[in-house]
């Protein structure tokens, strides 16, 4: 057998071939074996497999050269006769069945569907045939894949939500937008829509090829005429063999302002298209993220486009909310949607949904998600848009075939193909006209002239003896050829009234008008562009609407808190683990001693652990007691009323178990100029750069590293050169420099702060020293006062401290500490949730070494909880003005007891009298606790005397543990 012969076809060749036709059988130029078939090409012989049809079993090249004789078989290369036949597989698929026509917008199926309802006159103005009937014209003409294949076709362009202009107007079951099946096709019914019509328009003027159809019987169009920009307007999506369409439909009008603008401006540029081609217009409507993704895809032919569903938050009774969903992302099934979310509150993926419905109707869609009593809603849409498909992405692929080659198209050329093509059709239509027009003036002209000679052309007929010889003598006698002879004698006798002459006439005269105008056309192109401009403006006023899909900022462009009311609010957390935030004019002002108003209704044995006050704008870093940190923007704090108990802060946090929060500082930024001060139950102290927190994980990340049984007590945001002060539950308070701390990293453990006394105490509190405060330290019975910061030495961090209260059985243990102005305003909370609010300066200023004065009026078993500082009092101007306002109306009414009543809302006061003698009792208590501070001072001084010579011992030999520990 001859040696193989090398084709000089490459793989880059064979790829191009995949890319432009379907591969011949045969090639002319291509070398032949001597027996006459076509060689194939063999890149390395040593390598690749050989097939021998006519005997397998040999192997050996120089065997086969011993039988010529066998003239009728070909040895072929089995891995070339695959990438062949695939290739031409391949490319049938892409050409005949996945891909759109540029031109057309259509894939074979759906042309075949829309010219078989042409062609059995099935449009939208005569009754619906059954789809059976449809799918069994196209089946027997055209289109051999079958039933399912055509009827799935009909379907989806009956489907108002799958295409935005449907193109088949169908009666009876066709889907919906849950993912329900049509119903049978014997049972439906359909006609052709009014605007698939306008794909069919002057198909019949020779302005498309046909080609036959799969058996040869009868002949189809390879390509609609296509007056509707339909690849753009409904866009297309298919997969064929290594590449996918996915093309986005549009809103007509302004495809069609696009397509004049390039008539217009044949350089016009991308950009400039779209500010008339905004983006996607999907049947379902929804919302388009940014216009990032819409770029890319108008000037690559790629982009990934975020689609969000439209919802809103309704408010209910009682302080509950829900969430409505009106419109879905383009293609998303909705009853799988609603399932899903169910299946994330089953898994508690997203808390606090308490119910869902679906109340969607022929009017629209509605969904409908209930939250429960102080959710958040805000948070709660986040996470539906972003563990659901409440929120997609569709990747745009603009791949269609021009010229029978795939190709990916930014806008211009799709634009541009369309233009070029209606040019094209417009063109062929003309020449038909122009045809028809000049063949129907031929016959006018022979009728002129047999009307002009009338009595002789009645006479030659007359005088004929048949039709031939008649037609014969007019050709002779009045030079006219066979076409208008024979149109004479087809002439009717009415045809010679005066009526019918004039009307001769006119046809003829209007003919010759109509081709000079038609051969314009031909001759110039701006008529053409004319022609297309008006049918566009047609189709606009006939078919043009709003816009659905509205185009929004994406969420990464537009932060949540623009969205957000900038406010001064409280937040408060339970011992219970619940939180909540109230805004802080629910708050009025109260003198000092008052009950206050109920700021929380408390589950049994619960109580408010932290209290402060923030923007809704900051940060709030979450330190608990494990030393972990987690952080929140405030207002995704969910709000909540007075008496609302809050919202398990499980649902914000995901806080492991027996973890709770023990501290909380809101910040507006993470910088390296300032850092978190943080100090442990143990007495250990710690301080690290606020920039090492700005990364946080949504499982939380470790804040401090703690030795067993210790928790984190207190943390400060401080500048790193101030001076702290530490405080122990027994009473003793140490100041040192902050610099004594050195700065470390996140995990690490810390140094000592301060030397405790016995296993029992601990430290409750760290304060920043500012002289121009005092401190303010509490203890749990409610009694407290404000010291002055120049009372308290400073010494070396270590050290067991000084006497800052007497913690006597009638104050019991320190509380909370904190530093104070005189023009401050404190809020206090009680652990049965009680919370009053009380200028500053009604606390006393006294020495280190007294027990205080009664802060808070507790009832039997209830102890202070916790204490917010309000600054200068700025962030309650207006609630300032309404206090003094209300004061001002009660001197004028000459009440001067009720001048003397708490000023603003008192809930549980109902007398004002009663006030009055508990202000009284106050004083005199204060009176008495002085004297006693006055008898027991000096026993105290001399114990603080003995304390502080031994003190400086202590510290040195603490030091040097501490060195010896570190």
């Amino acid at each position: 057998m001859a040696k193989y012969e090398d084709e000089n076809k490459s793989e880059d060749e064979l790829k191009k071939s995949y890319q432009s036709t379907l591969i011949p059988e045969d090639k002319d130029g291509e070398p032949e074996n001597e027996d006459g078939s076509a060689a194939l090409t063999q890149e390395d012989p040593g390598k690749k497999l050989e097939l021998n049809v006519s005997d397998p079993a040999s192997d050996d090249p120089e065997d086969e050269g011993l039988e010529p004789e066998r003239s009728g078989v070909t040895t072929i290369l089995i891995e070339n006769e695959m990438k062949r036949s695939y290739i031409n597989y391949a490319m049938s698929v892409i050409v005949g069945r996945a891909l759109p026509d540029a031109r057309d917008g259509l894939k074979p199926v759906h042309r075949r569907v829309l010219f078989a309802m042409k062609e059995a006159g099935i449009t939208h103005d005569k009754p619906y045939k059954k789809s059976a009937r449809v799918v069994g014209d196209v089946l027997g003409k055209y289109h051999p894949h079958g039933d399912t294949a055509v009827y799935d076709t009909i379907v989806r362009m009956v489907q108002d939500f799958s295409l935005r202009y449907p193109l088949i107007d169908g009666q009876g079951n066709f889907g919906s937008i849950d993912g329900d099946a049509a119903a049978a096709m014997r049972y439906t019914e359909v006609r052709m829509d009014k605007i698939a019509e306008e794909m069919l328009v002057d198909i019949d003027k020779e302005t498309v090829p046909f080609m036959p159809n799969y058996d040869g019987s009868i002949e189809e169009p390879e390509v609609l005429p296509a007056k509707l920009p339909n690849l753009l307007v409904n866009g297309s999506t298919g997969i064929a063999v290594g590449m996918a369409t996915n093309m986005a439909p549009h809103n007509i009008g302004e495809v069609i302002d696009g397509i004049f603008m390039l008539i217009e401006n044949p350089d016009v540029t991308i950009p400039e298209l779209m500010t008339v081609i905004k983006g996607p217009d999907f049947p379902t409507s929804a919302h388009i993220l940014g216009t990032a993704g819409i770029k890319s895809a108008y000037m690559t032919g790629r982009g990934s486009l975020k689609i969000r569903a439209v919802a809103e938050i309704q408010e209910l009774k009682k302080d509950r909310q829900q969430i409505i969903v009106t419109e879905l992302p383009y293609q998303v099934n909705k009853a799988r949607m609603i399932e899903n979310i169910a299946q994330l509150v089953r898994e508690k993926v997203i808390m606090g949904i308490s119910d869902l419905r679906d109340e969607s109707d022929r009017e629209g869609i509605r969904v409908v998600i209930e939250l429960s009593r102080g959710t958040n809603p805000k948070v709660v849409l986040n996470q539906l848009y972003k563990h659901t498909q409440m929120e997609t992405t569709f990747g745009v692929i603009n791949l269609a075939l021009v010229g029978g080659k795939p190709k990916e198209l930014n806008l211009k050329e799709l634009l541009e193909i369309y233009l070029e093509y209606r040019v094209e059709i417009i063109q062929k239509r003309t020449l038909y006209d122009l045809k028809k027009s000049e063949e129907r003036a031929h016959i006018l002209d022979g009728l002129k002239i047999a009307l002009d000679n009338i009595d002789e052309v009645v006479a030659l007929i007359k005088g004929s003896a048949n039709a031939d010889e008649a037609k014969q003598g007019l050709m002779e006698n009045f030079s006219l050829d066979e076409v208008q002879s024979k149109a004479i004698l087809d002439m009717r006798l009415q045809r010679l009234t005066g009526l019918e002459t004039q009307k001769v006439l006119e046809e003829l005269e209007g003919l010759v008008k109509l081709i000079g105008e038609l051969r314009k056309i031909l001759e110039n192109d701006e008529l053409k562009y004319e022609i297309i401009r008006n049918e566009l403006l047609e189709l606009k006023d006939k078919y043009g609407d709003a816009r659905r899909t509205k185009i929004v900022q994406a969420a990464s462009e537009v932060r949540d808190e623009d969205l957000i009311h900038e406010e001064e609010v409280v937040v408060t957390i339970t011992n219970g683990g619940y939180i909540k935030r109230i805004p802080l004019k629910t708050y009025t002002m109260q003198r000092r001693g008052g009950r206050g108003i109920i700021g929380m209704e408390m589950k049994e044995e619960d109580f408010v652990e932290n209290l402060f006050i923030s923007s809704t704008h900051n940060y709030i870093l979450f330190f608990t007691n494990l030393g972990r940190l987690y952080w929140e923007k405030v207002y995704e704090i969910p709000e909540g009323s007075r008496q609302s108990r809050g919202k398990a802060i499980v649902n914000l946090l995901e806080l492991k178990e027996g973890e709770t929060i023990n501290a909380m500082i809101p910040v507006k930024e993470f910088d390296k100029n300032h850092y978190l001060l943080m100090a442990t139950r143990a007495g250990t102290i710690k301080k690290t750069p606020l920039s090492e927190f700005k990364n946080p994980r949504k499982a939380g990340i470790i804040a401090v590293t703690l030795d067993e049984d210790d928790e984190l007590v207190r943390v400060l945001l401080t500048n790193g050169k101030k001076e702290v002060l530490m405080v122990s539950k027994k009473g003793k308070a140490i100041r040192f420099y902050e610099e004594d701390v050195r700065p470390m990293g996140r995990t690490a453990r810390g140094v000592r702060g301060m030397t405790l006394e016995g296993p029992d105490d601990e430290v409750v509190s760290l304060d920043l020293v500012d002289e121009t405060t005092t401190l303010l330290t509490v203890t749990e019975n409610g009694f407290g006062k404000r010291t002055e910061y120049s009372q308290y030495p400073a010494h070396r961090r270590g050290g067991k401290g000084v006497i800052t209260i007497i913690t006597n059985e009638r104050n019991g243990p320190v509380s909370r500490v904190r530093s104070v102005a005189d023009d401050d305003e404190l809020i206090f909370t009680s652990a049965d949730g009680i919370i009053i609010r009380i200028p500053a300066k009604e606390i006393s200023i006294q020495g280190r070494n007294t027990q205080g004065v009664r802060i808070m009026n507790l009832k039997p078993g209830d102890t202070v909880a916790g204490i917010a500082r309000i600054q200068n009092g700025k962030a309650e101007k207006n609630l300032k003005l309404t206090a003094f306002n209300d004061k001002e109306a009660a001197e004028a009414t000459g009440a001067e007891e009720e001048a003397e009543a708490p000023e603003g809302e008192s809930e549980g006061l109902d007398e004002f009298d009663e006030l009055e003698d508990l202000e009284a009792a106050d004083e005199a208590e204060e009176t008495g606790e002085t004297e006693e501070d006055e008898v027991e001072e000096d026993e105290v001084e001399e114990d603080e005397v003995e304390e502080d010579e031994a003190e400086g011992d202590e510290a040195e030999e603490d030091e040097a543990e501490e060195i010896e520990k570190e």
